[in-house]
């Protein structure tokens, strides 16, 4: 038989990698991961349950997104903060696919120390697809079961004459490669030689790979990189979504997959890519709590500023920095629009936050001239 696939190599699945290659890179995920969970222990409760949130949304819908499904973010957001003790949920924006699938990820996330075993895997699988056992879909998979016998296949293109990108192992004998990688799965957890970010790496790689299920094994392998990347923090509390990430590029997520899934058993090509995106991933999240950090201590700092309705709202749209389009200031003419004042109101306005160093003036003049937050104790790392 001729190794087109992966899997059809010999000595599958004992996969390696270059570790010279990948050395800087880790030791770059590592440093940001770091500072990320420094940052998140300096973080109040309340900051830290709602970036907590936001994190774990961004990963369910986007998710859902890189497999070109689009979820009701307020029903999603209703089903979190409901289970995360925040809110009461509104029972009129929830659905059972909300429901299941925020059950999924706090599953992965919150029960991390729980080995993952196939029956969990089979639960995982159902809670993908809570419409199947309503008998609303119209779509014939298994669920919570593993595939069918027919070939597994990832196609594009036209019927007469489609790409085949990738063909999963065949049914017979999947129940053994699973009961292998699961095993692995346990014992990797506690290898000493083993950084916990290239097993996360090599998790997703490998359970994509097997594709064991009818559909939904895209989710449910982030959810299992997601259970990984717990294991190795060892809590359960998450601030960023790598999934986010891997949407960002996901042309080049199935590009790195395709070529690694015909190759060799070096997987040194998809490590990379794991870990350049993971990287991007803790980055933005750093980024994230660094505003949200430096939004506390602001107000803090001006809590006995005697400011305007119309000033606060401006200087909120200035802390949220670019999530806004004020990333490099605000000049007196986007003040009037933003506030709804008059011109003369707003001169006012801007050289009152100066004076009450609210706000510094940035380089240029006349009619360019912009305005942005002054920090008076901006942290640096």
């Amino acid at each position: 038989m001729a190794t087109h696939w992966i899997w059809q190599q010999p000595d599958w699945p004992d996969f390696n990698w270059q570790a010279d290659r990948l050395t800087l890179l880790l030791r770059e995920c590592v440093q940001s991961q770091g500072q990320l969970l420094g940052m998140a222990g300096s973080v109040s409760s309340s900051l830290s349950a709602q970036s907590e949130l936001d994190a774990l949304l961004q990963n369910i819908v986007t998710s859902s997104a890189i497999e070109g499904e689009q979820l009701n973010v307020g029903s999603v957001r209703s089903s979190l903060a409901r289970r995360l003790g925040l809110e009461t949920a509104d029972d009129n924006n929830v659905s059972p696919r909300s429901e299941s699938l925020a059950q999924l990820m706090l599953d992965a996330t919150r029960r991390f120390a729980e080995p993952l075993t196939l029956e969990r895997l089979l639960e995982w699988h159902s809670l993908l697809f809570p419409e199947q056992e309503n008998g609303l879909s119209s779509r014939a998979i298994n669920v919570g079961a593993l595939r069918g016998d027919e070939p597994m296949q990832v196609v594009s293109g036209r019927i007469e004459r489609p790409t085949v990108h990738f063909e999963a192992p065949p049914r017979q004998g999947l129940e053994q490669q699973l009961e292998r990688f699961l095993k692995w799965f346990e014992t990797s957890e506690h290898e000493a030689g083993l950084d916990p970010l290239l097993r996360a790496g090599i998790a997703h790689f490998w359970f994509v790979t097997l594709h064991p299920f009818d559909d939904g094994n895209g989710r449910l392998t982030r959810t299992i990189t997601d259970l990984a990347l717990a294991q190795g923090e060892a809590r359960a509390i998450r601030f960023y979504a790598m999934s986010a990430s891997i949407l960002d590029d996901r042309a080049g997520y199935y590009r790195v997959l395709e070529s690694s899934q015909k190759a060799t058993l070096d997987i040194s090509e998809w490590l990379t890519w794991f870990l350049q995106t993971l990287l991007r991933s803790f980055r933005q999240a750093i980024a994230r709590i660094e505003s949200v950090l430096g939004k506390t201590r602001f107000w803090q700092t001006h809590r006995e500023s005697e400011l305007s309705v119309e000033q606060i709202k401006v200087l909120n749209r200035l802390l949220d920095g670019g999530e806004r389009g004020f990333e490099h200031g605000i000049s007196a003419a986007q003040y009037q629009a933003v506030a709804k004042v008059s011109k003369a109101t707003a001169t006012r306005h801007l050289a009152e936050l100066l004076e009450k160093g609210c706000l510094q003036r940035l380089p240029g003049g006349g009619r360019s001239t912009r305005y942005q937050i002054r920090y008076t104790d901006k942290p640096t790392h």
